[in-house]
This record gives structure tokens, C-alpha cells and sequence, in this order.
């Protein structure tokens, strides 16, 4: 979170106004909408997996397919970033390597304990890590056309954050609220 409000938000502000900023989040929404919709209606039909491990599989595979998704905005934001400037740029992109490693890992543990290869487990790690480096290539060729883009691009980023900062609250909220009441009936 700390990155949307010292970083990318602010940068946005300077370099365009608040209604580009709007535009660029409300963007994000939608694709972030529609990109849940496609993989949940993806898994609800097509995946049928029995208990035990390949539910961990599932598990590790659904998380995978959701971090692809998130690493392009923050891919678009690394490369608009430096467009901005080699500051922003640079620290976006040093943030995002440390916030991507957690999540590599929420990703690998899931897919190895359900059974998969180790070598896969990698390939599958890597390959959703390829879409950070895909959005910084066309963050930085999008955000070279205007600084209203640049907004736009960071901005999108930025909506990309909070969503996953609300969805992992929400969920750890529910989650303990769950305990608690079991703990307590």
C-alpha cells in the first residue's frame, strides 16, 4: 500500500489530473472484473478434481493463474515508471521484486504439496512471473506516447494493489472471524 500512496499515485498527480487517474483505475477495475469472471467460469466447468492433494494442486494452479494476471499492471507500472523517471522506475521495480517473492512462493508450496514436479513447479513460477517483464516491455512503449498514458498506466497499477490488499484483508477477516466463532459456539 505504501507504494500506491508515496509512489505511484502521487507521480500520477503530478504528470496529469485527477480525472486521468479515475479513468486509469476505473480501466483497472473492469479488466481485473472481467479477468476474474473468465477464470472462475474457466475452473467452475472445465476442472474437476477429487480431495486431498489435487485440491492443493488446484489451489496452487488458480493462485498461479491469478498472479499472472496481477504482475502485468505491475509490469506496466515498472516500465511507465521509468518513463516518468529512473527514480520511480527504479523503485517501483525493486518493491515489486520483494513483493513478488512471497507470492512465488504462495504459488510454488500449494503445486509441490499436491504433487507436482519440482521442475514444473518452477516452470509454472517462472511463467507467471513472465508477465511482469511482458507489462514493463509495453509500459514503457505505451507510456513513451504521453504523460497522460503514463497516469493512466499507473494508476491502473495502482488499482491492481488495492484490489489484491482488499481481497487478502477481506479474506484473513473472514477467516478469523470463522475461528472465532467456531472457538466460541
Amino acid at each position: 500500500m505504501s507504494v500506491i500512496c508515496f509512489d505511484l499515485i502521487p507521480e500520477a498527480l503530478g504528470i496529469s489530473s485527477i480525472a486521468t487517474i479515475i479513468i486509469g483505475i476505473v480501466i483497472g477495475i473492469i479488466a481485473m472484473i472481467f479477468c476474474d469472471l473468465l477464470v472462475e467460469k474457466k475452473f467452475n466447468q472445465n476442472t474437476k478434481f477429487d480431495k486431498g492433494n489435487n485440491t492443493l494442486l488446484k489451489t496452487g494452479i488458480i493462485v498461479s493463474i491469478g498472479l499472472a494476471i496481477h504482475n502485468f499492471p505491475e509490469g506496466l507500472a515498472i516500465g511507465s515508471g521509468f518513463e516518468a523517471s529512473m527514480k520511480l522506475g527504479l523503485s517501483l521495480a525493486i518493491a515489486i521484486c520483494l513483493h513478488d517473492i512471497p507470492e512465488g512462493i504462495s504459488m510454488a508450496v500449494p503445486m509441490k504439496s499436491g504433487g507436482m514436479k519440482i521442475s514444473k513447479v518452477i516452470f509454472y513460477v517462472i511463467l507467471s512471473g513472465i508477465t511482469t517483464g511482458i507489462g514493463a516491455f509495453f509500459g514503457a512503449i505505451i507510456g513513451a506516447i504521453s504523460q497522460e498514458i503514463i497516469a493512466i498506466c499507473l494508476s491502473f497499477a495502482a488499482r491492481s494493489h488495492v484490489i489484491y490488499c482488499i481481497r487478502r484483508t477481506s479474506t484473513r477477516s473472514k477467516q478469523t472471524i470463522s475461528w472465532k466463532n467456531d472457538s466460541i459456539g
